[in-house]
């Protein structure tokens, strides 16, 4: 039960749709025509929703899950616009109550969508009102204290709930199985993300040489939010050091400063490689020791790094720990012993 003293909603809620904050970001695509990539997600989301629109019901609740930067978050203000219902957006960790959510949920209207990121960080007692609002779409609330206390169940419009998680592990069951649509994200391949910096390039008004941006997709780490971030910064050395003119040496000079390589390994996954190859022969090594020689979190390694080096064969999880495969000992130049 809940009670029903609750707190205000400017603490756990961004802004609607068409808000100035909420669509700061103008490289983000507003449409499925606009969005590059995922076309399976997007062709099973472009069903649901035509089917839901033509009953005239509430899209069945949607989880995304995979690395982060790949759009989740966008997916989700795309899903609300193609539906013209209003978003309502909050995170895992601002809900800390359950009135928190209970008060977000009893403000929606009809068909709205809310999105939860980091929704695998719920607290169990939030997790918990999100059950009976998912599925039966109502709250239970408790009036009064003490022995004059009663419950009472309040009805709340229908409402689709778009989940985002980078750990889809540390979701509980119950709440996954509530999920009617559920999809994964998966890395872009280098023309996607080619695609993505010639349009991020038009709406930035800089002019990229469709060559240039072949290239630089290939550092990208196949994931839209690092092109674009690498995009900006190319244009800013494009901007001081040749008068905005994009060029190969312009873009050398920027990835070489930013410790980029030409398959997207940053400093940091150089450093995850040749600490396991020169300091322990290749491993295996747990991964608290890793932590500990790089000098870099766990949950970082892990979350961050690991899933992309481990995408391009250069680092394998095994029961002992992580090991560098032959294709790292290739790339970093040293020889394998």
């Amino acid at each position: 039960m809940i009670e029903s003293n609750v707190e205000n909603l400017d603490e756990v809620m961004s802004p609607k749709v068409g808000d100035s904050v909420q669509f700061e970001n103008k490289l983000r695509p507003t449409a499925f025509g606009d969005y590059i990539g995922q076309k399976a997600i997007k062709d099973n989301l472009g069903i649901s929703i035509k089917a839901s629109k033509k009953r005239g019901e509430a899209l069945d609740h949607v989880l995304l899950h995979g690395a982060p930067g790949l759009g989740k978050t966008t997916l989700a203000n795309i899903i609300a616009s193609e539906l013209g219902v209003s978003l309502k957006v909050t995170s895992g960790p601002a809900l800390e109550k359950q009135g928190d959510i209970a008060s977000i949920i009893s403000n929606l209207q009809e068909n709205d969508v809310l999105f939860i990121d980091e929704i695998h960080r719920l607290k169990p007692v939030v997790e918990e009102v999100l059950y009976t609002a998912m599925e039966d779409f109502g709250i239970d609330i408790v009036i009064g204290k003490g022995p004059s206390a009663r419950s009472m169940r309040i009805n709340l419009p229908r409402f689709t709930l778009i989940g985002a998680t980078t750990k889809m592990s540390m979701l509980s069951s119950p709440l996954r199985g509530r999920f009617g649509n559920v999809y994964k994200l998966a890395f872009y391949e280098d023309t996607d993300v080619k695609d993505i910096l010639m349009r991020s390039s038009g709406i930035l008004g800089c002019d990229l040489p469709e060559k240039l941006a072949g290239f630089l997709a290939k550092s990208c780490r196949q994931t839209p939010r690092i092109a674009n971030r690498l995009l900006k910064r190319v244009r800013d050395y494009a901007e001081v050091l040749n008068e905005g003119v994009i060029d190969e040496k312009v873009m050398d000079k920027t990835l070489n400063s930013l410790g980029v390589d030409e398959i997207g390994l940053d400093t940091m996954d150089r450093e995850i490689l040749s600490t396991l190859i020169e300091k322990f022969n290749g491993g295996p090594v747990g991964l608290n020791t890793l932590s500990a020689a790089t000098g870099e979190d766990q949950d970082t390694i892990e979350d961050i790094y690991e899933p992309f080096l481990i995408k391009l064969g250069f680092l394998e999880r095994t029961p002992r720990g992580r090991i560098a495969t032959p294709r790292a000992f290739d790339h970093l130049g040293i020889q394998l012993i």
